[in-house]
């Protein structure tokens, strides 16, 4: 392979492995993300609200811990999660059991500041903190069934 036709196979691996990735490239225009999201309803009971802070106060009420997705309206591994991970049911009703559970949109309202706090460097993110918004367990990127999971467990186990 001459050094032209290399040249170009990188650049188009680079490409790809761009577009796959939601860690670092924004794309120029935005999908809604509606069509996606009223399909089927998320088995995870997401709390609603724009601060973190009765989330603590509710954790600490309930002894249970928080696990935050941390997302964007553009990112694809995230869409994927919405579609395959928080609609499952048996691990859905595993998370209600043991969690309060909270999306954050990193780049609306106070997702931008929580992406700041929690040092949020790509989408997504999932964190499981204790009532006092200790991180307890990280994850950058996707984490589909068996990974989440195993994450929540060992979250559990610092309890």
């Amino acid at each position: 392979m001459n050094t032209a036709k290399k040249q170009s196979f990188l650049l188009l691996c680079c490409l790809v492995f761009s577009l796959l990735s939601c860690k670092s490239v924004k794309p120029t225009t935005t999908e809604s993300t509606s069509e996606s999201s009223t399909a089927l309803p998320f088995t995870f009971n997401f709390a609603e609200s724009e601060q973190l802070m009765p989330l603590l106060d509710q954790a600490q009420a309930e002894k249970k811990l928080i696990f935050i997705d941390f997302y964007a309206d553009w990112c694809l591994p995230c869409k994927m999660m919405e579609k395959d991970v928080f609609r499952d049911k048996e691990l859905g009703d595993f998370f209600n059991t043991h969690f309060i559970n909270y999306k954050v949109d990193g780049e609306k309202g106070n997702g931008v500041n929580l992406v700041q706090i929690f040092n949020i460097k790509g989408y997504p993110t999932l964190l499981f903190l204790n009532e006092k918004g200790q991180v307890l367990e990280r994850k950058e990127g996707a984490a589909y069934h068996t990974e989440l999971k195993a994450l929540a467990r060992r979250a559990l186990a610092k309890q």
